[in-house]
């Protein structure tokens, strides 16, 4: 299991960006976070053509298909929605790794039993302002 921004174990940050302006302020080869929404898309767009590794937050199914479809290389999803983005996922055998956002460590066990790719605490994720 992946765990993001746990105060024991050392990881990567998130960067949250609202444009494409915001990406530009971001560490070389860092991970930038957007929900997926059509507003984002151009965003979404500029990050894959310029090879940014890409988080993306959904809300239902046909939004993990399309982040899934858009080589995001992480998928976060609500604590309701992720057995069955997990199992989607497994099923077709999607190269991105499935995130669940929880705010206790508590929380950890339940999802290792489930399945899930990883979880991340908000301490991973940086707002990055444009």
């Amino acid at each position: 299991m992946l765990i993001f921004g746990h105060r024991f174990i050392q990881s990567d940050s998130f960067y949250h960006v609202a444009n494409i302006d915001a990406i530009s302020k971001t560490p070389p080869n860092s991970t930038i976070y957007l929900d997926f929404s059509e507003d984002n898309l151009e965003t979404i767009d500029h990050a894959i053509k310029n090879e940014v590794n890409l988080a993306l937050g959904v809300s239902d199914i046909t939004q993990l298909i399309y982040a899934s479809s858009l080589d995001a290389s992480f998928i976060l999803v609500s604590k309701e929605l992720v057995k069955t983005a997990q199992n989607i996922a497994n099923n077709y055998l999607f190269d991105a790794k499935i995130l669940v956002h929880i705010k206790d460590e508590n929380e950890i066990e339940e999802l290792a039993i489930i399945g899930v790719d990883g979880v991340i605490f908000s301490d991973a994720i940086l707002k990055i302002n444009s």
